[in-house]
This record gives C-alpha cells, structure tokens and sequence, in this order.
C-alpha cells in the first residue's frame, strides 16, 4: 500500500477519499486554491499546498501545479476524486511518467473509454447492448441529417469527448437536428476543447441505471450491483438508490454481466461506471462508461459493505481486489439525495456564502458526506454540491422514510443560502416516485407542474 496519497480535489469527495486514507495508515496531501485555505479537507489533511486562485481553470485544473506538489511532498500516488481531472488522460500520463502512481485506469483505457464512440464500438465487441447510433462523428450539418435518415428519430446528439451530462442536444426532427448538431458542436467545443458529436438513438420513456465495476491488474472484475439514477433535472442526478426499483432481477443480472465483459474487454483497472437507459419492456442500452468514482457510490457501498476508496487505492497499489464476485451480497436498499446550495425556486441558482449553522442528521442507517461546517464558506466557483445524505433500510420504504427523516432533520442555515432539500422532500412524497414509476423526465415535469401552479 502506498505511504502518502495527494488528493487532486477538493469539496465532499477529498474528504471522503481522506478518510479512508487515515483509516488505511496512509499520509494525506491534500491541495486547495486560495478560496479552500480553511477547508474541512486541509484541516484533515498531514500536509497542505496550495496551487492556485479560486477559478478551477487556475488551481484544480492545473495539472502541473499538482504534479509539482506531490513531487515536493514525496507522494507516492494521486487520486483525482470524480470531476476536474480525474478522466483526462493526459494528468494520468503525466503522473505516470513523473513516477506517480494514478489512482484510476491507464491513459490508454481513459482515452479508448472517453472518446464515446470508440467507446461503443469497443463495447459492442463484447455483445454489450447498444442504441443504434452512428458509428463515427458526422463531418458537417449536411453528413449529420444524411445519418440521421437512416437512424430515425428521435435522436441525440452527443459530444463525443463528453461527460457529466453536458455537450447533450435532442432532436425530434430534421429541423430540430440542425440546431441540436449546432449547439452540441459549440458546447463541446467550449466544455471540453473537442467539438466532435455523435448521434444515438433516444430511448423515451427511460430509466437511468447503471453498474459498478471493479477490476485489478491480477485478471479479478466483479461487478456490485445496479444503480438508479432516474431522478434528473437536466441530465444532472439528484436522487440515487440501489438496487434499482422495479427492475426485474434477471434484468439487472444480464446487465452487470455485460458490464463486467466490458470492463474486461477495454482491460479496464480500478472503479468504473457502465451506463445505461432501460426502456419499459425492460432492454437495457449502454451509454458511456465512467472512468473514475461516482458521486453516488455511497449507495454501492451501503448495501455490499465495500470501501469503494479502498479497492481504488489497493488496484492502483499493484495488489488484488480484496473481494471477488461471489463475495458480493448486496443486501436491503440504500438511497442518496444530493442537498445542493441551489435555490430550486429561482431556476436551481447557485447560492453561495458563508454557513451560520451546519448540523447534518444521524441516527441508525444514516451517512453524510459533506465538507460543511459552522463558518464554512461555500463558494460560487465551484460545482454546488454541499453534502450528500445516505440512508439504508431492509426494503424500500424503509429506506425512504430514513431518508425523510434525515433530510427533515438537516439544519443548513447562512445568509441568502438556499438548498434542494425541499425541493428532494417534495419529490420523496410523491405517489409517482415511491411507486417506482418515474422516468427521466420525472423532475424536469414535477418542476414544469410546481411553476404552472404558481403563474
């Protein structure tokens, strides 16, 4: 195991990876911008260093600046977290080459696995389910619509060095294609410097749900189980739960299977998240992978009891799995809801500033990760997730009444701050969710019904 890990993030996802860390014995870098001088990470943390001003682009974006801290600090590995760097393939590479070990798959797996539609063609090899989409980017509006007569519609537009839900357009028509192949093509260029786009098939109505993989060096891939994350608003997830409600168990068996054929076959290493849609005859279509820990693997490791950090560190340490697949019981059920600093009735606005009050809930079957504190500052350059509140119960309903208990209990207060808790409560009491029946337009309609019943 190593000695000394850098953690290149900051927010809930350092400290979590810290913790597990100081739980291991291993020394903990941790890097911050001048807004993170007092953050709940570097006062965790063994060592400090700081790398740039508040803008992500000038600090958490800098990979030479990190690679040069851990370098200084004698770190023997760097673990991105989820975000900023943690699928570029070039930070991996460059750590590699400076002796670093990164603590997620190779540069080559995150290119093959990054470029989406390399990454469908290397997963059709494995017979893993696809949409019909095109095999390669169009090369201009006129090669676009030519492609999309032969799909049909309804379609997406996808940029193909995309993630995290962005660079994303819809089409219904050939009309509404010229618009969604232009502006995807901008975003993906401004986002992620890689205008290319790509076309697949929408699947509506759809479920969101996926599978976490694991996979070492020594030839062990496992799979923990399905995940859903149906619960949406602009293809950002708010609510995650494992396992997946109403999916047929056969289902979600073939579906991790495919995963780990997958994972197998682009020779993946460490954590990873196989996307997929299910539409309502229960056939499941892969999506994307993701290279790195999700925001929601707390649920994954709520029902299985596996330190998801831990397996992450172990792999990037050169050491097996500790777990193989017929040690993995996934057990009850788990459901995590992210509390934002976003005012839901004002367009889901970022609402930074400084936290007079931050007492999170507790009680049996109840995880917070969060960075909060009392004097905290929560800033506007950054992504506004604040905490994430886990709750398990033997079945469902348990779980769910755990986690209205819990979100009930959360006490975040400070001057102009608002969060989605109610907005997450709102959704918990309604019929169409706790019966299992919502689909990917769930939140973005529960939101339309909430602002008609204002105007």
């Amino acid at each position: 195991m190593f000695r000394k890990v850098l953690i290149a993030n900051r927010g809930e996802i350092a400290l979590r990876v810290a913790r597990t860390c100081r739980e291991l014995g291993v020394a903990v870098v941790a890097v911050h911008s001048t807004e993170d001088t007092d953050s709940a990470v570097v006062r965790m943390a063994d060592e400090a260093v700081c790398i740039g001003p508040a803008p992500a682009r000038h600090s958490y974006l800098r990979m030479n600046n990190i690679v040069e801290a851990a370098l200084r600090t004698g770190a023997d590995a760097v673990h991105p977290g989820y975000g900023l760097l943690s699928e570029d393939r070039d930070f991996a590479e460059v750590c590699a080459k400076n002796g670093l070990a990164f603590v997620g798959p190779p540069a080559a797996v995150i290119e093959a696995l990054g470029d989406k539609p390399a990454g469908r063609a290397l997963m059709g090899r494995s017979d893993v389910p696809l949409p019909p989409g095109s095999e390669r980017p169009p090369h201009d509006e006129a090669d676009a619509l030519a492609l999309a007569s032969a799909l049909g519609y309804p379609l997406l537009v996808k940029a193909a060095a995309g993630g995290g839900g962005r660079g994303i357009r819809t089409a219904d028509d050939a009309a509404g294609l010229r618009d969604a192949f232009r502006e995807a093509r901008a975003e993906a260029q401004q986002l992620f410097g890689d205008g290319r786009v790509y076309l697949e098939r929408l699947v509506r109505p759809a479920r969101h749900v996926e599978v976490q993989v694991l996979c070492d060096r020594h030839g062990g891939a496992v799979h923990l189980g399905v995940r859903d994350c149906t619960v949406q608003r602009r293809r950002q997830k708010l609510i995650e739960e494992s396992p997946a409600p109403t999916l047929p168990p056969e289902v979600a068996r073939e579906m991790a299977e495919a995963a780990v054929r997958g994972a197998r076959e682009a020779g993946y290493e460490g954590a990873g998240t196989f996307e997929f849609v299910v539409d309502d005859a229960d056939r499941f279509h892969f999506i994307e992978v993701n290279c790195r820990i999700q925001v929601e693997h707390p649920v994954t490791e709520m029902v299985t009891g596996v330190d998801l950090v831990a397996e992450q560190l172990r792999v990037a340490a050169g050491l097996p799995l500790s777990v193989r697949q017929e040690d993995v019981r996934p057990r009850g059920v788990a459901v995590e809801c992210r509390v934002n600093a976003e005012d839901p009735d004002r367009a889901f606005a970022p609402t930074p500033g400084v936290l007079d009050v931050y007492e999170p809930p507790g009680g049996p079957f109840v995880r917070v990760d969060g960075y909060g504190f009392a004097g905290a500052r929560v800033s506007g350059s950054y992504d506004p997730l604040l905490a994430k509140v886990i709750t398990w119960g033997p079945d469902r309903e348990a779980a769910l009444a755990r986690m209205e208990r819990a979100l009930g209990e959360f006490r975040i207060e400070g001057r102009g701050m608002r969060t989605t808790r109610p907005f997450l409560l709102r959704v918990l009491a309604d019929p169409c969710f706790r019966s299992g029946r919502h689909r990917a337009t769930y939140a973005d309609e529960l939101l339309a019904g909430a602002e008609a019943d204002r105007a």
